[in-house]
């Protein structure tokens, strides 16, 4: 068994943050592409989120330009997870189901969140949890946060896989509706 570390501990949420984004886990492994959150190239959040905001597709571009849309948004993102423990071979695994009995350490999510006074919605990026039942439980206590101090809690479909046009209306009217 071997311990796996979120790729992006080091991020910093903005203060200024309006809309947090909710992810599980990115891991720090060898074959992990990504330079930031989202970034791997079988997901198309940096197509879903710009497009909803009327900004150009930053799908592919690198992570300074992403840096710069979610600061002028008042965008951020966290994942659950902070680290994994799973077998040798499956450091890159991303799937929820797998991942969800082999947390190690969750993130201290409410301890953000209660450092985000400009925080209006919390999204979620994942529509069911019916077969991640702990982090079910952790984005529970999430919704309950929100619920108590007033913040829309969303649960969003997720931006992996696949694009499509349908998916990027369900993330317009989520995001702009909001607004």
């Amino acid at each position: 068994m071997s311990i796996v570390k979120h790729r992006f501990l080091d991020h910093k949420i903005e203060p200024a943050t309006e809309t947090l984004l909710v992810g599980t886990f990115n891991p720090e492994a060898l074959d992990n592409e990504a330079d930031f959150f989202y970034g791997r190239s079988r997901n198309f959040l940096w197509r879903l989120l710009p497009t909803a905001f009327g900004h150009e597709d930053l799908k592919g571009t690198n992570a300074f330009e992403k840096r710069s849309f979610i600061k002028r948004y008042k965008v951020d993102f966290i994942d659950l997870i902070t680290a994994v423990e799973v077998e040798a071979g499956m450091e890159s695994n991303y799937d929820d189901r797998y991942l969800d009995s082999r947390v190690a350490t969750w993130t201290d999510i409410m301890a953000e969140l209660r450092k985000l006074q400009h925080l209006k919605r919390v999204c979620f990026t994942r529509k069911t949890l019916a077969d991640i039942p702990n982090m079910r439980a952790q984005v529970g206590a999430i919704q309950q946060y929100c619920a108590a101090n007033s913040i829309e809690f969303i649960l969003l479909k997720t931006p992996a896989r696949t694009y499509s046009t349908s998916k990027q209306e369900i993330w317009t009217q989520a995001l702009i509706q909001a607004e």
